[in-house]
């Protein structure tokens, strides 16, 4: 199966974004003939206070972003993943921070919703605060295409080692993780995390990255980009270099089935 992942520098303009978006993933396929396309975390709206996230959030269904990615999986012909957007919460106190993945019928056949926030601080003394607007998720999810099965996650839950498990214990040959890696987290830990997870669990790793500046609440902060494609050996076979674009792979069942019969970790698992 070929693969395009999308990177953008989305920033508080949804229309925009879309477009955006739309034109990056229109490229990719017309260029790679791909069959799936994945977009970055929040991939239509970035930036803002905790209240703009929230005003920004989107109904389950039918909002712009959604609707975007479900015509564009029908106009493609191709199964398109939303990357991640925020949904309302039903109460819209917050919002989710979610992914879907739609079929060529243009079908919404996966969603999940982020699991570990992002509630951190950076190195320079900058705060991440997602939960102040995010409410988590609560279930893994893993989902067939074209005889391989993707789990899914968003962006920090790469630091959760046991998610990785249960997704391969669920069937997962393929991993797909939209992010938005900050620039101080990024430049250090994002391609040992990203290759880290390929080896620990065997399969390919797709991360689709946000790159450039964004405003948040007066101040300028910056996604370290670097989508980039690992094999389940752990090379890092497609990357991105700066700037908004994408990146494209071809993804081989063949070569997850002979590493994981070189080395059969799920016959060895004690735990």
């Amino acid at each position: 199966m070929k693969v395009s992942l999308i990177q953008m520098n989305s920033v508080q303009d949804k229309q925009k974004n879309l477009q955006n978006a739309r034109s990056l993933a229109t490229q990719a396929i017309e260029q790679d003939g791909s069959k799936l396309v994945v977009f970055p975390e929040h991939f239509d709206w970035a930036g803002g206070s905790p209240q703009d996230k929230i005003a920004a959030g989107e109904a389950e269904r039918d909002g712009p972003a959604y609707n975007m990615c479900r015509r564009l999986a029908q106009d493609s012909q191709i199964h398109v993943h939303s990357g991640s957007f925020y949904e309302s919460t039903p109460d819209g106190t917050r919002v989710y921070n979610t992914s879907v993945v739609f079929n060529p019928q243009g079908d919404e056949i996966a969603r999940y919703r982020k699991i570990h926030l992002f509630d951190i601080y950076t190195p320079d003394g900058m705060r991440y605060g997602e939960s102040d607007a995010v409410a988590p998720g609560n279930g893994t999810v893993v989902v067939e295409i074209d005889g391989l099965k993707f789990g899914l996650a968003i962006c920090y839950d790469i630091r959760f080692p046991e998610l990785f498990q249960q997704l391969t214990s669920d069937g997962a040959n393929v991993i797909v993780l939209p992010a938005a890696f900050a620039m101080q987290t990024g430049k250090d830990h994002w391609d040992v995390l990203c290759r880290a997870r390929a080896i620990e669990t065997q399969c390919y790793f797709l991360a689709a990255g946000q790159t450039g500046s964004f405003e948040q609440e007066g101040e300028i902060r910056s996604s370290y980009g670097h989508s980039l494609v690992c094999d389940p050996w752990g090379h890092i076979i497609a990357k991105a270099s700066d700037g908004e674009g994408f990146i494209s792979a071809r993804l081989d069942i063949d070569r997850i089935n002979q590493i994981r019969s070189q080395i059969p970790l799920a016959q060895h698992k004690v735990l």
